[in-house]
């Protein structure tokens, strides 16, 4: 269901694939990521998505004018798990509350594997 902002003017309806874009991105800029993961990792095997494809590894929902964003991510191997979690959930918080004016419920991060950087 897409989010939905109302004013006086009229009603704004912003579409979910255009905040797991703005979700991936914002995540993509913080240190300790290697990369987003595909969200059905059947089998156990993880998939680590092209920067085009960075909302597939996004899951948004939005109830009302409140949004909640699911990441699943591939971390750095030596970085602290936590901190890396606790920057990306800021980080993105900010920019969806910024951009959309919408205010974000929820931020969970799936950390999805650990990757050596090369």
């Amino acid at each position: 269901m897409p989010g939905k902002l109302v004013n006086n003017l009229g009603i704004v309806t912003i579409d979910d694939h255009v905040l797991a874009s703005i979700a991936g991105v914002s995540a993509m800029e913080c240190y300790g990521l290697v990369g987003m993961a595909a969200k059905s990792t059947a089998g156990g095997l993880v998939e680590l998505l092209k920067r085009d494809q960075l909302s597939k590894g996004v899951k948004v929902q939005t109830e009302e004018d409140e949004i909640v964003i699911d990441l699943f991510v591939i971390v750095e191997f030596g970085t602290r798990i936590s901190v890396v979690a606790t920057n990306i959930i800021e980080k993105v918080k900010y920019n969806i509350e910024n951009l959309t004016g919408m205010s974000v419920k929820k931020v969970n991060i799936n950390v999805q594997g650990v990757r050596v950087q090369k």
